[in-house]
């Protein structure tokens, strides 16, 4: 090819698309490390020769010379996926299982338990809260199970052991399929039947009704509300074996809590939940989101008055958890005034501390504890004192009556 410039005539000659590639890995390229000292240290990687084709051969490039050089080795150790890292089992379990989140499914089961009315079995308990933990487990796996193309697409779930390939499917579901089996074992056996009837409708709900609903309605988190709400009524019914009205009391306020805290959480990762599909009130409806969010923390606050009417706590317990859920409300309405990052993130954090502090006023007010017997027979006993002691008075009613009447002749 030939240039003009000024008067001169400059030949020049055009690269091909080898010598670009050639080129590529010729310039220098250069790796960056540190020295024992911390200090960068600059090393020579690769250095190729540059080949040029001849000026009248400009098509292509002879195999023979791209075959020549020695292009750079890939020094990257490939993991095959699945694969399974030596030692890391137990830490798979955890993340399978979603260990915290199964963690505030036990102490809220553990809340229920403490807060019946019947006496404190450590074995029972130990059954319990154990079994309640099994069958979380297996309801989070199996909800991992299902959502894996759409969890490899959110930035908060794509590191999970099944996305990642770190564990296969069977061996997912194999591990929810022992941790239910056990679970609701030891609730049937260890407890009684009808927590773990309650146990395995919560499963159900949770893997067949609440995960395939994420993607096609909002209605989806008033059923995750009512999977929340379901542990405490198990450790009710594991210690007294029925259900009353102070167990639908603590059912009421864990179903209220989900709102705001769900709610707060979502609205910081909408574009993940828009990018995978998820039916969201964040996503498709933001003001029911901030109204649901203002609502129900509100309804915490009358539910919370309704202990004590209901014999499940003291008096106090209204007056010492109003400054408490007077302050949820507070950030949830903020929260709805003006919703952002900020006032979300504040929100569900406190969400984080007013659930555990409302559990521990919960036991501290009390209103009767019971160390040997349960309720029912405490109650057995006082109307059967009640009822000795009518018999004892109108006997005694009676006896000078006859020996008035058998007096002196």
């Amino acid at each position: 090819m030939i240039l003009f410039k000024g008067m001169r005539r400059v030949k020049t000659q055009l690269k091909t698309p080898v010598d670009l590639v050639l080129i590529r890995y010729s310039t220098a390229a250069t790796n960056t490390s540190h020295d024992a000292n911390g200090s960068p240290t600059t090393s020579q990687v690769l250095q190729l020769p540059l080949v040029s084709q001849p000026a009248g051969d400009s098509t292509s490039a002879p195999m023979s010379k791209l075959k020549s050089q020695h292009l750079p080795e890939n020094h990257t150790s490939w993991m095959p996926s699945p694969y399974t890292a030596p030692g890391k089992t137990f830490s798979q379990y955890k993340k399978l299982s979603k260990f915290r989140l199964t963690s505030l499914v036990v102490i809220t089961t553990a809340g229920g338990y403490a807060m019946a009315p019947a006496a404190f079995d450590p074995a029972s308990f130990v059954m319990c809260t154990l079994g309640t933990g099994l069958v979380s487990a297996a309801a989070n796996a199996i909800n991992q199970y299902h959502e894996v193309p759409f969890d490899s697409q959110m930035s908060r779930t794509k590191n999970r052991v099944l996305v990642t390939g770190q564990m296969t499917p069977l061996h997912a579901v194999t591990f929810a399929v022992v941790s239910a089996t056990a679970g609701l074992s030891m609730l049937y056996f260890g407890t009684n039947g009808l927590t773990a009837a309650l146990g395995a409708g919560n499963l159900f709900l949770y893997t067949t009704i609440y995960t395939p609903l994420k993607r096609i309605s909002i209605v989806n988190t008033w059923i995750g509300s009512v999977v929340g709400a379901i542990p405490p009524l198990m450790g009710w019914a594991g210690c007294a074996g029925t259900l009353d009205a102070g167990a639908m009391i603590l059912a009421g306020i864990l179903y209220a809590w989900q709102f705001p805290h769900f709610n707060a959480l979502s609205w910081n990762l909408r574009p993940d939940y828009s990018r995978a599909g998820y039916r969201m009130m964040a996503v498709t409806n933001p003001g029911l989101c901030r109204r649901t969010a203002l609502r129900y923390s509100v309804a915490i606050a009358g539910l919370s008055v309704m202990a004590p009417l209901l014999d499940v706590t003291n008096y106090w317990f209204a007056l010492e958890t109003l400054p408490l859920n007077a302050y949820f409300a507070y950030l949830a309405y903020k929260f709805h005034e003006k919703s952002d990052s900020g006032t979300s993130r504040k929100l569900f954090r406190f969400s984080l501390i007013h659930l555990p502090a409302l559990m521990l006023l919960f036991l501290a007010n009390k209103k009767e504890w019971f160390f040997g017997k349960s309720a029912s027979d405490e109650k057995k006993k006082e109307s059967s004192y009640l009822a000795i002691k009518q018999s004892a008075s109108s006997l005694g009613n009676v006896l000078p009556v006859a020996v008035a009447e058998e007096g002196p002749r």
